[in-house]
């Protein structure tokens, strides 16, 4: 890329910063709002100590390691419908939300299937037993949100594909009241409800996601009504040929959230086999990096929302520009929260527990986590570029080499071979954070740069039937 180019690219820049951040907002706070959903069950259930706290962890770990591949199935509607959109074709964006139905219909009884197949194989993993003791119910009490949960996915991916963010956003942020109140009801016994304990904050979990996915529905249903978009006369009838195409571009994505989601399910499943406190510190600050990465997260749906309305409306140089300025703002928000982390981590910790053993294991983990939060916010934000673009194929490589060649081995072998706890763990995970970082960044270089050149086609796009 020459001067002139540069010179372009910065100028566009500057032009896509205020729709990129207009739509970036609400997305952004969305994630936070699903993420504070895990962060409200940490506190409520800290109470009742660091098995507990570890039970959650655990629970959350297992059932995502499965809900995550089915959910991951309908990122391909991020690209479809947003292209379709920028293309002007509402009818083929509401086509795709159909078809993304019936794809959620298919995978959800065997995703349940497997989820309730884990409960007895926990017993063989050698877990702490007092920790598994409680994921179990736990696990047993999400297993049943796992239906609305893939409505609510789809919906929320159509929507965000047409741009149509606040409501998401609204949903998953009033979803945060119900999810305390229920949290405060079933593990305490409030209101005259028995006191469940751990079980009761996966009753809450699962009435919240009942609760988000209702929300979607009734507001997909009203701008219907008031705009006429067509929607409700939308044909029902199942297309197979488009169904394998949602499946083609989201196979690839799912298997790239299941990769990531999966070896750091793994980690919290090896950190159960150290002590309640090394694992409750884990899960802590797996839950403060967790929430950083919402930021980048929204950014990439916003950057594949961009990317793909832009390639829709058949502007291949607009759609590199907008990829970029969603990287840049995920590189700057990561910078200056991994600065926050090293800053502050004692009093972000006291979030959690004031439970000695917990505070001292977790402080070291702060310290690995600042240190990735550039390359974790790079990963996440260039996957969703390359995303908008229709590719998910290249996130996924780099995902299985990163995490499952580079980072999970060299944790493991820091951890038990080498001795060094948790941190090594961590150590491990965060270099193969470091390698996927760079890698895709390099990865949407290349395509921006194509972008750039007009070499990127909207068939090569995958637009259309």
């Amino acid at each position: 890329m020459d001067r002139l180019q540069r010179g372009l690219l910065r100028q566009g820049m500057r032009l896509e910063l205020g729709p990129m951040l207009r739509l970036a907002g609400p997305v952004v706070a969305a994630e936070l709002g699903w993420m504070a959903m895990g962060v409200v069950d940490t506190i409520v259930v800290g109470r009742l100590g660091a098995e507990a706290i570890g039970a959650v962890s655990l629970g959350n770990a297992l059932y995502f390691a499965v809900a995550i591949f089915g959910m991951g199935l309908l990122l391909g509607l991020d690209a479809l419908v947003s292209q379709a959109y920028g293309a002007g074709d509402l009818h083929e964006c509401h086509d795709w939300l159909v078809q993304g139905l019936y794809l959620a219909a298919i995978v959800c009884p065997p995703a349940m299937l497997v989820m309730w197949a884990v409960d007895p194989l926990s017993d063989h993993l050698g877990l702490n037993p007092e920790v598994l003791a409680g994921a179990k119910p736990y696990l047993r009490a999400v297993i049943w949100g796992t239906p609305p949960l893939f409505l609510y996915a789809a919906f929320r991916r159509y929507l965000q594909g047409m741009g149509l963010v606040k409501p998401v956003m609204a949903a998953l942020l009033s979803a945060n009241l119900v999810n305390g109140l229920m949290n405060w009801v079933l593990i305490y016994g409030k209101l005259g409800a028995p006191a469940m304990g751990v079980a009761g904050s996966g009753w809450a979990t699962t009435l919240a996601r009942i609760y988000m996915a209702g929300f979607l529905v009734a507001y997909a249903l009203w701008n219907d009504a008031r705009s006429g978009s067509g929607l409700i006369r939308t044909s029902l009838a199942p297309r197979l040929a488009t169904i394998r195409r949602l499946v083609g571009i989201g196979l690839p994505a799912a298997t790239h959230i299941l990769l990531e989601v999966g070896v750091f399910a793994l980690a919290t499943t090896l950190a159960g086999k150290l002590d309640a406190a090394s694992l409750a510190a884990h899960h802590i600050v797996l839950e403060m990096a967790s929430v950083t990465f919402m930021i980048p997260l929204g950014l990439a749906s916003a950057g594949a929302i961009r990317v793909g309305q832009a390639i829709g409306r058949g502007e291949p140089a607009a759609a590199g520009r907008a990829g970029w300025t969603a990287l840049a703002l995920g590189a700057a928000f990561m910078t200056t929260a991994g600065l926050t982390l090293v800053t502050f981590p004692g009093p972000l910790i006291g979030l959690f527990t004031d439970d000695p053993r917990v505070v001292a294991t977790a402080s070291g983990l702060v310290l690995v986590a600042a240190a990735f939060q550039l390359f974790d916010g790079l990963q996440g934000v260039a996957t969703g570029a390359l995303r908008g673009a229709g590719d998910t194929r290249t996130a996924m490589l780099w995902t299985l080499v990163c995490y499952w060649f580079v980072g999970l081995p060299l944790g493991w072998s820091l951890t038990f071979q080498a001795g060094r706890g948790v941190i090594g763990l961590w150590i491990g995970l965060a270099a193969g954070l470091f390698v996927a970082g760079l890698a895709l960044l390099n990865a949407w270089r290349r395509r921006a740069d194509a972008l750039m050149r007009g070499e990127f086609t909207l068939a090569g796009a995958g637009v259309g039937h």
